[in-house]
């Protein structure tokens, strides 16, 4: 699987706005009009990132805006037409983020489909923070121990029930690091109640974000349904 270059779901982070506007200006965004409405404000705006360098652009001719199909649970599922063909995917935010006290952007999940480009069920997540990555960042172990971590920093996880999945992270956001594991978190995920995704901030804080499960896999199918 092609990743960075070709993950729209993940441009997010720029193109939501969330990375310069800040929490107080995103939460304005968003809330108001019930969780449908936050879920297309998110949508609307992936259309418009540029997967290559995770700024936000003008949609490319023929590139329409996301259309929220249908809602399960707590998860929403959206299909566009971009330049190479119909993109499908399903997104939830974060019930609970720890620490509570934390100053960062929203948080989403993504499971992606794009068809023409023979990629299916990319699992994604954007953290709303620069998350440290010791392979890249050798120095941010200074920085956890400075904050007073009694550990090195270890790689983001994914965690469903007793499963763990390590995580790759790139800037903001967080792929899983082995591709041929994905099928099986997402199976987890179909079975699972919750899903926990803890990373350490570029600052040294230990962050735990956890997305309710409801509804995930009936989404799930209906992504599939929609890209075929």
């Amino acid at each position: 699987m092609i990743r960075f270059a070709h993950a729209p779901a993940l441009a997010l982070a720029a193109a939501l706005g969330f990375a310069t506007a800040g929490p107080a200006l995103a939460q304005q965004d968003v809330t108001a009009k019930g969780a449908d409405a936050k879920k297309k404000v998110a949508a609307e705006k992936v259309a418009k990132a540029n997967p290559a360098d995770n700024k936000p652009k003008a949609a490319d001719k023929g590139d329409a805006k996301p259309l929220l199909v249908a809602s399960f649970g707590d998860w929403g599922v959206y299909q566009t037409q971009a330049a190479k063909g119909r993109v499908c995917y399903t997104l939830a935010q974060p019930k609970d983020r720890a620490p509570a006290n934390l100053n960062r952007d929203p948080a989403y999940a993504f499971i992606s489909d794009r068809p023409s480009e023979g990629v299916r069920n990319e699992v994604s997540f954007i953290m709303g923070f620069d998350v440290a990555n010791p392979a890249a960042d050798p120095k941010s172990d200074d920085k956890a121990k400075d904050k007073g971590a009694k550990l090195a920093i270890k790689e983001a996880t994914a965690t469903v029930g007793e499963q763990s999945f390590e995580l790759l992270a790139k800037a903001t956001n967080l792929w899983v690091k082995n591709a041929a594991k994905e099928g099986q978190l997402i199976e987890e995920m179909r079975k699972g109640s919750k899903l926990e995704i803890r990373a350490m901030s570029k600052k040294g804080n230990m962050t735990t974000d956890t997305y309710s499960l409801a509804g995930f896999a009936q989404a799930l199918e209906r992504v599939l349904k929609d890209c075929p």
